[in-house]
């Protein structure tokens, strides 16, 4: 089993709870106003390229409808997350964790590679590290999922709308930032759904992820029956 360092560990367990916090209490805001734009502005919902389903009271933070409580909630959730990005980068990349575990080179992103790694995939994994798919999608989500939710949340904020503009630019607009949250923070939904199923199906990983578990032992010395035979020596006796 791959052994996480204790950073790995702290950060699992404090973002799991950030993101569950931040989606529940984001379902409650997109309650508000269930309509999604492109773009600076998006009032009409004529105008929307997606209306949202209304989420029911036991998916959401509180579980009854309020904006303001919601986003203090959202507020509140959103410095952990966003600190914890920071710090689990910084840890990733001073441990060698980043570079050992999860980069990938142009080829391993061919179909081929892909196919060839899924067909080999033995579920957990335990004792091989990340395969080429697992090392794919951790790397979409830290790189790119995870940094979005940062970058957009704040894009939709009044103060950082004043003080970064130009953030506002780089997303397309207010009403754009808006839903490239909802979209990743779906997406995120999604791999953290396929996460849990994964780690219950090898109760192993969980307990890894509290104890830090232990690195694969070394393979065991092949038996007598399994070694070539000696030079002039027959194989069978």
């Amino acid at each position: 089993m791959t052994r996480h360092a204790l950073s790995t560990r702290l950060w699992h367990w404090v973002n799991a709870v950030a993101i569950i916090v931040l989606f529940m209490s984001g379902l409650n805001i997109s309650n508000a106003h269930r309509y999604l734009y492109w773009g600076d502005y998006g009032f009409d919902p004529k105008d929307a390229w997606l209306s949202v389903i209304r989420f029911p009271s036991w998916a959401t933070i509180p579980q009854y409808y309020s904006l303001a409580l919601a986003r203090e909630w959202h507020i509140t959730a959103a410095w952990p997350f966003g600190v914890g990005l920071l710090f689990i980068w910084v840890a990733m990349l001073v441990n060698g964790h980043f570079r050992r575990d999860l980069t990938t080179t142009p080829r391993d992103w061919t179909p081929s590679a892909v196919i060839a790694s899924l067909k080999s995939h033995s579920g957990s994994g335990a004792g091989k590290g990340y395969n080429l798919v697992q090392r794919i999608l951790y790397g979409m989500v830290f790189g790119v999922l995870l940094p979005l939710m940062v970058f957009t949340g704040l894009a939709i904020s009044p103060g950082i709308q004043a003080a970064a503009p130009w953030l506002l630019e780089v997303l397309g607009g207010r009403q754009s930032a808006r839903s490239l949250h909802f979209i990743a923070s779906w997406a995120i939904f999604g791999f953290f759904v396929i996460h849990i199923v994964l780690a219950l199906i090898d109760w192993r990983l969980i307990a890894g992820m509290f104890t830090g578990g232990k690195r694969a032992d070394a393979a065991p010395a092949p038996s007598p029956a399994t070694l070539p035979a000696e030079e002039g020596t027959p194989a069978h006796g």
